[in-house]
């Protein structure tokens, strides 16, 4: 492919440039220095330390470094060449903030803003006032004349092109790891406990075959003239029996089709992939209702089958103290692997001279748990059975971690990691208590 007229354009204004800048050896080995060592450090914070240590190896200079920090919304201190004498991550001064353009200060010292690529600031992470990244404040320069002034202001403008890539990049890392964590959802959430289906359709199948028996049966007597009141009205009990069976099959298809299409509805959301993780989309909502009950009937009929009784206490508080408002598809899913998982490992125990197998669910209000006048609303999932090992309790909420109990028993450890993820999206804290006679899941919401 033949070199185009804007590439040998822009060569040709880049070598004129580098004419008209007419660095000094010193300048271009600290610029090539930079290149390098820029490439050659994979971690924020040695590329960091490298901007300010430039400046200082090469022309005696001091300088610190001033990153805008998202998670705060202003611009803080990322590295400076003075040990001891500043600390990390503490706010800009005003007149370092002030400094949009090149300036000296009455502090003999230069800033300068430090700049991203403009047509390219739109897909960073987070949002900047036009396209300022930062500042290097270099210093002291009371004797600087406009020819270094020069080079530090296209050294700064290589940190911006340089530190704009970083933050890509690390966006990018973050969007692979949010689909990889996304995945791991899907196959938790909704591929595996859509395998109901096969249970649904089967049992549907079977009832179709019996109407058909019937149908035939039917039709053969109509034939033979052996219709007689008692074996019509037999018969007629035995069709409305299957038909019976098949409205409640076709209720439960109905929940879980209706679950299914809220758990996906929210785990693919545009803004999940747009911002690389999950966003949630709060509304109020009665959690009894519209949450916990809707779960909980998805696995009453596994529950029974398995043995485990149910304690219900939500009503313990009137109906009116269950109002939150949270993302209703996550927070249902929460709720959906707090009962999987209490299915899979609720154990018989003994209690007043009795056995008993059991889970338990209900919330309570845990006065100024966030603070003076800002309550939480504890939930929780109790199950029967052995209590966890005290060294594996604050492992539990980790990716991927089973504990000794899982042995044997089906699982990815996914599902706890997923319900922290969640409630800590909701401004809220999970945790693990062992209580007599089993174990207690349960996850703190501000009310």
């Amino acid at each position: 492919m033949a070199i185009s007229k804007k590439v040998s354009e822009r060569i040709a204004q880049k070598k004129a440039d580098y004419q008209d800048y007419n660095f000094t050896k010193l300048e271009n080995d600290a610029l090539k220095t930079f290149f390098d060592l820029a490439q050659e450090f994979g971690g924020m914070g040695d590329f960091y330390t490298l901007c300010v240590a430039v400046p200082k190896s090469f022309f005696g200079l001091d300088a610190r470094l001033f990153i805008f920090d998202p998670k705060i919304g202003d611009t803080t201190l990322a590295a400076t060449s003075e040990e001891g004498v500043y600390d990390l991550h503490g706010p800009a001064p005003d007149y370092i903030k002030q400094a949009h353009t090149p300036r000296f200060t009455d502090r003999q010292s230069l800033v300068l803003p430090i700049r991203g690529k403009k047509l390219l600031i739109s897909q960073l992470p987070f949002h900047v006032e036009g396209d300022v990244l930062g500042l290097l404040e270099v210093y002291p320069v009371e004797s600087m004349d406009n020819h270094r002034q020069l080079f530090f202001e296209k050294y700064a403008n290589r940190i911006g092109f340089r530190l704009h890539n970083k933050f890509l990049v690390e966006k990018n890392i973050e969007h692979l790891k949010f689909i990889r964590s996304l995945v791991a959802d899907i196959e938790h959430n909704i591929i595996v406990p859509n395998m109901v289906y096969k249970l649904f359709l089967r049992r549907l199948r079977g009832k179709i075959m019996k109407n058909v028996e019937i149908e035939d049966f039917l039709t053969t007597c109509y034939a033979g003239g052996r219709c007689d009141k008692a074996l019509m009205e037999g018969t007629l009990r035995e069709l409305a029996d299957v038909n019976q069976g098949l409205t409640g099959d076709l209720e439960n298809l109905e929940k879980h089709y209706k679950n299914m299409s809220l758990f996906i509805e929210t785990l693919f959301r545009k803004s999940h992939f747009d911002q690389g993780r999950l966003t949630i989309r709060a509304k109020a909502c009665n959690m009894k209702k519209d949450v916990v009950q809707p779960q909980l009937e998805r696995y009453i009929e596994q529950f029974k089958r398995a043995g485990i009784s149910i304690d219900d206490r939500m009503s313990g508080i009137p109906e009116q103290e269950i109002i939150n408002v949270v993302d209703v598809g996550l927070i249902a899913q929460v709720y959906a692997n707090l009962f999987s998982n209490a299915l899979k490992y609720t154990r018989e125990v003994e209690i007043l001279g009795g056995k008993k197998k059991y889970i338990a669910y209900g919330h309570e209000i845990v006065r100024d748990f966030f603070g003076p006048r800002r309550d939480g609303i504890k939930y929780n999932v109790f199950s029967s059975g052995p209590q966890i090992a005290p060294k594996e309790r604050t492992k539990l909420f980790e990716e991927g971690y089973r504990s000794s109990n899982a042995s044997g028993v089906p699982g990815t450890g996914h599902g706890l990691a997923f319900v922290k993820n969640v409630v800590e999206l909701h401004g809220g804290v999970t945790g693990y208590e062992a209580v007599d006679y089993g174990n207690n899941f349960f996850f703190i919401l501000p009310k």
